[in-house]
Formats: structure tokens, C-alpha cells, sequence
């Protein structure tokens, strides 16, 4: 969808840059084109930073770009602001003509493998995301065998079990009476890779934890 913008030498021209590139790195897409170019030339110095904080952010990151695809040593230009003259008006319509020729392409157009390899990308980080998306907070009760379990090793037992998408929280003892004690101990789950009951039952009350706890109880499970 084509955008138009105009008088960006002024301040309502700026507002309307500035309100465009909100959220935004660039004027099209998450890459420099020349669409950015275009907006670049018409902007006749820096934003300010404290008026019109993404557009200036935007115009360093152009003005980087550029740089670096012009490594020979500018001396400086100066461009004055009076009206074109008669004379000068042919030299803008052949720049502007320039300018709409495919052959001044400064970064290139994305080549069908670019634009597949892209689009995997994407995919691949989408993929990524809803996989992790789901996730639960989990609150377990480990039970010992009696009062002469040790419960430093036991919870150290607990801890050693390591999966993808599992995160041990804090913990701590709880008297449950004739001197036996329970670990309380929190948990952070990904939905998608973790069942809480395949952990209790394949991992947790197992050899070798199972030489110190005796069983498991889930308290609260909370999704996240």
C-alpha cells in the first residue's frame, strides 16, 4: 500500500513522519528499500530527537546505511532553500526521472531464493513462538519416606532433574507432624514440553529420587 507524505521540511510534515514511524524501523518492511531513500532525500536535516524521537531514531539508521554503501570521504553539501528557478526546474524533472529507474538501485531487489529463504525464516520464528506460547506456574508437595529422610538430598534429587522447557522455583520445608517435613517447591512449565504427570511418575518417583521421596502431590497449577 503506497504512502505519501509531504512538506517534510516543515513541522506538520515531520508530525506525520514521526506519527508513521511509530513502532517502525523503517518506512517498508523490516530492511531499508528505497522507499526509505525517497523519505530520506525529502527530509532536509536531522529530526530532533526530543520532538520526534522515531523519526530521528529512523534517519541515523538510513543515514548509517548509506554511509556504509559510500565509503569515499564526503566534504560536504550544502542545499539552499530559495525557490527553483526557471532554469533549475528541467534538472529537478531529469533527477526525479533518475530516480525511477530501476538501474539506480542502491541495495538491490530481493532475489526469489532471498525472498524463500525469508519467508523459512519467518515460518521457522512463528513455529518457535506458538511452541513456547503456553506456559504454567505449578506449585507440588514432595512427601519423604519418614522423619529420617534427609531433605537436603532429597530436594537436591528433585533439582537434579533437568527437561526442556522445566524451571525449578523456590522452595521450602513444611512440617506435616511427628517430625516429617514436605518440599513445597514451585515450578515453571512449557505446556507443550513438559507433562506434569509424566514427571512425577517417569522421573520423580523413580530410581534413583525414589530412595528419598516417597510421593508427589500437585497443590495449584496455574496457567501463565
Amino acid at each position: 500500500m503506497a504512502v505519501t507524505f509531504s512538506d517534510l521540511h516543515t513541522e506538520a510534515g515531520l508530525k506525520s513522519l514521526e506519527s508513521f514511524l511509530s513502532g517502525k524501523t523503517y518506512i517498508s518492511g523490516n530492511q531499508i528499500t528505497k522507499d526509505d531513500v525517497k523519505v530520506y532525500a525529502a527530509v532536509s536535516e536531522k529530526p530532533s530527537a526530543d520532538l520526534y524521537p522515531s523519526a530521528s531514531k529512523w534517519y541515523d539508521c538510513v543515514a548509517e546505511k548509506l554511509s556504509s554503501s559510500f565509503p569515499g570521504k564526503a566534504t560536504g553539501v550544502g542545499i539552499s532553500a530559495q525557490a527553483p528557478s526557471a532554469e533549475a526546474a528541467p534538472v529537478k524533472e531529469t533527477v526525479k526521472e533518475a530516480d525511477d529507474d530501476d538501474d539506480l538501485d542502491l541495495f538491490g531487489d530481493e532475489t526469489e531464493e532471498e525472498k524463500k529463504a525469508a519467508e523459512e525464516r519467518d515460518q521457522a520464528k512463528a513455529s518457535a513462538k506458538k511452541k513456547e506460547s503456553g506456559k504454567s506456574s505449578v506449585l507440588m508437595d514432595v512427601k519423604p519416606w519418614d522423619d529420617e529422610t534427609d531433605m537436603k538430598k532429597l530436594e537436591e534429587a528433585v533439582r537434579s532433574v533437568e527437561m526442556p522447557g522445566l524451571l525449578w522455583g523456590a522452595s521450602k520445608l513444611v512440617p506435616v507432624g511427628y517430625g516429617i517435613k514436605k518440599l513445597t517447591i514451585m515450578l515453571t512449565i512449557v505446556d507443550d514440553l513438559v507433562s506434569v504427570d509424566s514427571l512425577i511418575e517417569e522421573r520423580l518417583t523413580v530410581e534413583p529420587i525414589n530412595e528419598y521421596v516417597q510421593s508427589c502431590d500437585i497443590v495449584a497449577f496455574n496457567k501463565i
